[in-house]
């Protein structure tokens, strides 16, 4: 019994240890935390239960069969965030650069599996220099068991990745698969073939920060949702972020307690609007001042700024906020956008999350680079995405409404729960003077009835009015009276009921 006992604590001991002093060391030296450091950091204070610390690597080639660490670089089990159960991986770069093997993609699937049968979030901390070349396929096999977890997985937990370290190869598509990605700053770094292969083939010049680093991924792929400064500030704001999030589809978002009035009224927002119609203003203003006690968990900021996207909380409860951005292309929806809220609209609507959708947006964006780009299909994605949705979905026109883009942004007839318009709110197929030029193509050469022309377009159209008439909007509203009004219809809507006909699944266009 003693030999056991003191047999399991050297295991353990070892297992802690990892790949050793030097590498622990040279982790610390680049800034970035080892993988057990990282668990400790994220979860509550003696909350971690670890799972399969004794796993060892089955490979022989190479030499191998001399090298076994127990845990086979990575850190699995659960524990709790804030008291809410997660399962977690984390990866360990000092044992074997944190390669997967076919024994350490065994233990990830198993979390995975776990916290499909309890219903409760996965979240992967990467930092693995890829496929474990030494065992062949059995690695490729191993990446392929993982890729199919987070199939599985998808709608049915939330999947998070934080990005802590290299993540290339087949490595990255795991974490595209998971509902969100973060990264660190000038320590992690994803892409598909690095800047040796990619000098090879198309003779380009790059660095691993210019192809694949935190900065590129939430600024011009769109691939990660934020950027933090270091491995502690990533899984402190983690921590954050879980708060806004149900364990599975099965439940309703977390309420927490909030002392803000959901009568309070905002009367700074009567003025929010300029009087110029061309004017931008910024929709995060009114964002901040209608959610509970002004916490806004932006997504993707610096990514596709004509469209803001991120969670709050209404009543307690966590919603999901949609808005145009007048400050970027004027709110114009284009590829990216149009993209980007696609994607988040689906989650609120896997996780019983209400959506509320802000709208100034005079259209979709012109030109040949978008329409070569295939504006057409992924406009279709955001359009899709609202009709699909069968959560509680809240709408305020704040200004423009124009054309298509009115139907795509959450409206009535993509079965709208409770659409409101300011009074400056504008629904019409296009602004005034393109309409006038179009409707009256005769007058074109003449300035003086073209403007008499607008005009009379403007008070006829430019307005709520029509689409009210029609039963198309709700109520016209106050702006100070926003936070009021959707605070009731959130609260009419919370034991709403609709389902989609049955299908296997739809066919949204890719």
């Amino acid at each position: 019994m003693q030999d056991i006992i003191r047999q399991l604590e050297q295991k353990r001991e070892q297992a802690r240890r990892g790949g050793g002093t030097r590498r622990i060391e040279a982790q610390h030296a680049k800034g970035k935390l080892t993988a057990r450091e990282r668990v400790e950091v994220l979860l509550d204070e003696g909350s971690f239960e670890e799972w399969d610390m004794f796993v060892e690597h089955d490979c022989n080639e190479f030499g191998m069969s001399e090298q076994k660490i127990p845990s086979d670089g990575v850190i699995t089990g659960h524990g709790t965030i804030e008291g809410q159960e997660v399962f977690v991986f984390s990866q360990d770069f000092t044992v074997f650069g944190g390669s997967l093997s076919a024994a350490h993609a065994r233990k990830i699937v198993k979390v995975m599996e776990q916290a499909m049968k309890v219903g409760a979030p996965v979240i992967g901390l990467n930092d693995s220099g890829g496929a474990r070349i030494q065992e062949g396929v059995a690695s490729l096999a191993g990446y392929a068991d993982v890729f199919q977890l987070n199939v599985l997985a998808s709608g049915v937990v939330p999947q998070i990745s934080l990005i802590m370290g290299p993540c290339a190869g087949g490595a990255v598509y795991s974490p595209a698969m998971t509902d969100f990605i973060f990264m660190v700053k000038d320590s992690s770094y994803m892409f598909v073939t690095g800047p040796d292969v990619v000098k090879t083939v198309t003779h380009e010049e790059v660095t691993h920060e210019e192809l694949g680093g935190a900065i590129t991924h939430t600024t011009a792929s769109g691939v990660a949702d934020l950027a933090f400064e270091d491995d502690v500030d990533a899984l402190l704001q983690l921590r954050r972020f879980i708060g806004f999030l149900p364990s599975s589809n099965r439940e309703r978002p977390p309420k927490c307690e909030t002392g803000d009035p959901e009568d309070r009224p905002e009367s700074s927002l009567d003025t929010l609007v300029p009087a110029n119609p061309n004017k931008p203003y910024d929709m995060k203003e009114l964002i901040k001042k209608i959610v509970d006690e002004g916490e806004f968990f932006e997504l993707q900021p610096s990514y596709a700024g004509n469209i803001v996207i991120g969670f709050a909380r209404m009543l307690g409860r966590t919603v999901g906020i949609v808005a145009n951005q007048p400050m970027v292309l004027a709110g114009c929806l284009d590829i990216n956008s149009a993209k980007k809220g696609a994607r988040f609209v689906r989650f609120c609507d896997c996780f019983n999350i209400p959506i509320v959708t802000f709208v100034d947006v005079p259209g979709f964006l012109p030109g040949t680079d978008q329409e070569y780009n295939g504006i057409i299909k992924h406009g279709a994605k955001l359009l899709f995405a609202y009709a699909e949705a069968t959560v509680p979905k809240v709408t305020i026109i704040t200004r423009k409404a124009y054309g298509g883009a009115y139907d795509v942004m959450s409206s009535k007839h993509l079965r709208g729960d409770a659409n409101y318009a300011w009074p400056t709110a504008e629904i019409a197929v296009m602004g005034s003077k393109g309409a006038v030029e179009i409707i009256f193509r005769q007058d074109i050469d003449d300035p003086k009835k073209i403007k008499q022309r607008t005009q009379e377009y403007q008070e006829r159209f430019a307005n709520p009015f029509v689409a009210g008439a029609l039963g198309f909007i709700d109520d016209v509203i106050m702006p100070r009276n926003t936070r009021r009004r959707i605070c009731r219809a959130l609260r009419l809507l919370e034991n709403k009921k609709l389902d989609n006909p049955w299908k296997k699944h739809a066919n949204i266009p890719l």
